[in-house]
């Protein structure tokens, strides 16, 4: 005997990084420093989805300081934490004296690029506003150094 059962609810879609060539949502959140925290257009942008207990996402912070440093007024890095509440990221980033614009993320930013599932989560985004790439979960600095040095040429 055979049985067959209909599923009443769709099976979950797993989450995709907005794909290259894909335009960045625009948004605009309050930063950390009270200051507003948007996606520019005209200037290169790392966009980091990260939260204060992702260790992959700690161990990242001095690199990405010293990227926002290196291409200083060519390369933008935002930092949109994921945590639940904004208190362990805000002590995150006075310990690490986190150098670049950090705001809070949640469930509705995080679907507007895909659904952030893995993190880090990284997007790097063109002076034109188009996703170059995006990386999920841990990353070879390398990997994004060039990304970076190849989309600033």
């Amino acid at each position: 005997m055979t049985i067959f059962f209909l599923l009443s609810t769709p099976l979950p879609v797993f989450a995709t990084p907005l794909a290259p060539g894909t335009i960045a949502p625009a948004f605009t959140r309050t930063g950390f420093d009270g200051k507003p925290v948007s996606l520019p257009r005209g200037k290169l942008v790392l966009l980091d989805f990260w939260a204060s207990w992702c260790a992959p996402c700690i161990v990242e912070l001095p690199h990405l300081m010293s990227l926002q440093k290196r291409y200083a007024g060519r390369l933008q890095i935002i930092g949109v934490a994921m945590d639940d509440d904004a208190k362990a990221p805000r002590q995150t980033v006075a310990q690490y004296h986190v150098s670049y614009p950090v705001t809070m993320g949640d469930l509705a930013l995080g679907k507007l690029y895909g659904g952030v599932l893995g993190l880090p989560e990284v997007f790097l985004i063109a002076p034109d506003g188009k996703v170059i790439k995006s990386w999920r979960g841990d990353f070879k600095p390398g990997e994004l150094d060039t990304a970076i040095a190849t989309a600033l040429r």
